[in-house]
This record gives C-alpha cells, sequence and structure tokens, in this order.
C-alpha cells in the first residue's frame, strides 16, 4: 500500500477524522468541506457526535468532495497510546468493510507523550493486511496522511521506510506464532531463519543441530528435545554493519510446542502452546526489520529451538543435567523448560561479548497471573538498562512492568543433588524463573522480558500479536 504526505491535490474516498469529546469545537480545523461541516455542526448541536471513545459516525453526501468517518478518542488529556490504536485498528477493520481505494487520515490533532504518530499510523495500517488464511485482507490502495508542517517530505520518506520495516518484521513474528506445530517445529524456524539470508544481504545465519550443541556441551537445552522425534536448533541470525563494535544480542525462546513433558499440562487450551515460540518469532522479526531499514547497529538474534515432548526417554522429573556453563541442574518439574533452553543460549551468546543481552520468552504462567494481558515482565541486573527498555515501552505502547529479583528468591532455587534446581516454591513464579536465567548472566548486562501474557490473544481475536517487535527495534534504534 503507498503512504503519501497529504497535499490539497489528493482527493479520497473517505477521510479519517479523530474527534474529542471535550474538544468538538476544533473540528472545523479537519473538515475542509463547508457542505460537510455544515452538517456535522448540526450532528454536535444534536448531540448525535459525541466523540466519546469507541464512537464512530459517517457522513456520506454527493454535496461532498469526498466523505468522512469521524472517530471518537474521548477525553484529550486521558489519550493513550494502547487507546489510539485501538481506536484506529476499528476503523481500519470498518473501511476494510466497503470497497475503499484512497483514503486520508488526518493525524494534526494527535498528540501523545513522545509517541511517533506517523510511525504507529502506518504499522497499524500495515498490521490490518496481515492475516494467517489469506495473503490479503484489505481493499486499500492509498492512504494519505495529513501531518504537521513540521514533518518535511524527508522526514515522511524516512518514517514511512522505519515504520514498513517495523510492521513487516512484527507481521512476520505474527505469521511463525500462527503456524501450526505440525509445521512449525525447530527445523522449520531455522529454515524460515535462513530464508531472510537471502531477503537480505545484510543478515547471516546459522544453524546448530543438536550433535554440535553436544559438542558445546549444553545438557541442559538438549535435556528438552530429547523426548521428541524433531531435533533441536540453535539459531544465529547475525546483523552486524559496524566494524568492531560490541552487539546487542537477542535471545529468543523457540519451545514450538510445549506438551509440559512428563510433567504433562493440562489438556485445556493446550493447543496454545504452539505460540511458546513467540520468544523466537520477536526475534525473528526484529531481526528482519533492522536489515529491512538499515539500521547503523550490531545486532545478533539467538533462537533456542526444542519440542517438549513426553515419550519414554524424555526427561524426567528428578533427572540432573549438566549446562553450557558447567552449572548443574536438577529438574523439578519438565514443564519448566524455557529456562532451560534459554540459559544454555544465554551462555552460548557470551562469545560475542555484547553489550547487552536481552531475552524474550513465553516463560510462566505465573507473568500472566500477576500481570494479566496488558504489560510484559521486565527483570534485570542492570538499572541502567531497565531505564532504556522502559523507555522504549513507553514510546511504542508496549508496555512492561518491572519485577524485583531479590537474593531470597535466588534462595529458592536450592537444591541438594545440582547447583541449582529449575523451579522455586509455590509462589513468584516469574521472578524465581527470571533468577534461574540470572545465575547465568552474572557478567553480563542482561534483561528478561517475560511474554507470556502478550504474545498471543485468545477468544474471537485469538492470534499473535507480534510482541515484543515495536519495542525491541525501537531499543536497538535509540541504543547505537
Amino acid at each position: 500500500m503507498k503512504y503519501n504526505k497529504f497535499n490539497k491535490k489528493d482527493k479520497s474516498d473517505y477521510n479519517l477524522v479523530f474527534i474529542y469529546e471535550d474538544k468538538l469545537s476544533g473540528i472545523s480545523k479537519s473538515i475542509d468541506c463547508s457542505a460537510a461541516l455544515k452538517d456535522i455542526k448540526e450532528a454536535i448541536s444534536k448531540k448525535l457526535l459525541c466523540g466519546k471513545i469507541g464512537s464512530m459516525v459517517t457522513f456520506v453526501s454527493t454535496m461532498y468532495d469526498s466523505n468522512y468517518f469521524l472517530i471518537g478518542l474521548g477525553k484529550k488529556n486521558e489519550l493513550t497510546i494502547q487507546k489510539f490504536e485501538k481506536q484506529l485498528s476499528s476503523i481500519i477493520k470498518k473501511i476494510n468493510e466497503y470497497d475503499i481505494d484512497k483514503v486520508t487520515i488526518d493525524l494534526n490533532n494527535i498528540s501523545i507523550n513522545n509517541y511517533d504518530v506517523l510511525k504507529g499510523s502506518i504499522i497499524e495500517f500495515e498490521k490490518s493486511k496481515y492475516n494467517f488464511k489469506k495473503d490479503e485482507t484489505n481493499h486499500l490502495k492509498e492512504c494519505c496522511m495529513k501531518v504537521p508542517n513540521n514533518i518535511n517530505k524527508r522526514t515522511f520518506d524516512n518514517t514511512k521506510v522505519i515504520s514498513l520495516a517495523i510492521a513487516h518484521g512484527l507481521n512476520t513474528a505474527r505469521k511463525l506464532g500462527d503456524t501450526p506445530p505440525n509445521i512449525c517445529n525447530p527445523t522449520f524456524l531455522a529454515k524460515e531463519s535462513k530464508k531472510l539470508e537471502k531477503l537480505h544481504k545484510n543478515l547471516k545465519v546459522e544453524i546448530l543441530d543438536e550433535k554440535q550443541m553436544r559438542t558445546l556441551k549444553m545438557g541442559s537445552l538438549l535435556s528438552v528435545s530429547q523426548g521428541s522425534l524433531q531435533p533441536a536448533k540453535l539459531v544465529i541470525i547475525k546483523y552486524m554493519p559496524i566494524k568492531n563494535k560490541q552487539p546487542i544480542v537477542l535471545v529468543g525462546k523457540g519451545i514450538t510446542f510445549d506438551t509440559g513433558g512428563i510433567s504433562l499440562k493440562p489438556s485445556s487450551s493446550m493447543d496454545e502452546m504452539k505460540y511458546d515460540m513467540s520468544g523466537a518469532g520477536s526475534v525473528v522479526g526484529t531481526m528482519q526489520a533492522c536489515a529491512e531499514m538499515n539500521l547503523k547497529n550490531n545486532v545478533i538474534g539467538i533462537l533456542a529451538c526444542a519440542e517438549n515432548m513426553p515419550s519414554g526417554i524424555a526427561t524426567r522429573p528428578g533427572d540432573v543435567v549438566k549446562s553450557m556453563s558447567g552449572i548443574t541442574i536438577e529438574i523439578l518439574n519438565t514443564d519448566a523448560e524455557g529456562r532451560l533452553v534459554l540459559c544454555d543460549a544465554l551462555t552460548f551468546s557470551k562469545k560475542y561479548k555484547p553489550r547487552y543481552i536481552l531475552d524474550m520468552a513465553t516463560l510462566t504462567g505465573a507473568c500472566l497471573v500477576g500481570l494479566g494481558k496488558y504489560p510484559s515482565g521486565l527483570f534485570s541486573n542492570d538499572s541502567t538498562l531497565t531505564q532504556k527498555i522502559k523507555k522504549s515501552a513507553d514510546v511504542t505502547g508496549d508496555r512492561v512492568w518491572e519485577l524485583p529479583l531479590y537474593s531470597d528468591y535466588f534462595d529458592e532455587l536450592k537444591s541438594n543433588f545440582a547447583d541449582i534446581q529449575n523451579i522455586g516454591g509455590r509462589y513468584g513464579g516469574a521472578i524465581t524463573a527470571a533468577a534461574f536465567l540470572a545465575n547465568f548472566t552474572k557478567d553480563e548486562k542482561w534483561a528478561h522480558l517475560d511474554i507470556a501474557g502478550t504474545a498471543w490473544e485468545s477468544g474471537d481475536n485469538k492470534g499473535s500479536t507480534g510482541r515484543p517487535v515495536k519495542l525491541l527495534t525501537d531499543f536497538v534504534m535509540t541504543n547505537k
């Protein structure tokens, strides 16, 4: 779809105009057609147009130069990124019910903290094009965007390139997450990553098989895959445009299906465990976005891919394995497998001498219980890194919430039979999981994002969200 900076010669099928319930008088600035403005003012006087959040009124007439969608955003000082994107997404879905080729959207009236409204809007339009069952789901061919005068054509075009790259990466992550687990196994994830190398010459992809991981003594990661017929893979995606500069390393949990292993999960909603590779999917999407926008920063993505299945040779509760770091682990619950693949991937990542290590994982149901579906859980051993991640979360609307890593939680991981055990006590499961990972990153500036509540939606809107691709891309863009 084309995105153009609006000029007065542009004529669209519909104009999209956002309004506030406490600022209805300002609508005159957004309506160019006098006939339409007259009808809109009459609708306001009759209280048919209120501007409440979620409201939408259509003005259609042969007397207008184009038709109007007026979208309510509620009170201006209560507008958030999430509210704006939700309303924009709703109107895009509505537009797709019509046979509309071209729209104009007025963004002059939108101001939210440090949020880039232009970038966010393009991403939302591009997100609307994704549907797992079809390649294209809308009729729109062109969007003209009314933006403030200080955004010149060069700035507009640059923002467009970045926005499209992020949206494409986000939709790639969504597609990987939505792919059925009989197709999306560790080998599939590795092959999909390898395809990026052909599309983007600035990416290099390396794939380690189980034999190579065995040589590296990745006993923890391999303990997860040993019950499955699907072999584990460790995928390394390198984007290194700058010589002699330490990279940011992104590590993603890639459990392509999680039965829980011998510690079998309940059958209810187990189909959603195909999303347990969403951390890896978000890394693939972020690496794609970095390459597409030719970002001037060094980034390496590592995917720890395995399938967790019960079988006669699967890992048992009570088994002890040795990780790549040399730390021995008593496995008390085979459903706490994400941390077992991540710890070896985190140890492996140290070879690149990273500036920062960020891992993304659908790690614990406890995080979902504690925080709900809105923010991802954030843990870190470095306060500066924490603030940088929070800043990217605030700017993109891809929210996080920091949780503590007190020494008490580490005490819960003590074992009589190994250096540590893979679960803590009954409470604070998201924190003890992060504490487990922290044992493998003591000498690094590291952060962990638990995306168990944010990586996918259930119910009628069931599907991958692609989070936290927006957060990650902003982080690597702003920490050069």
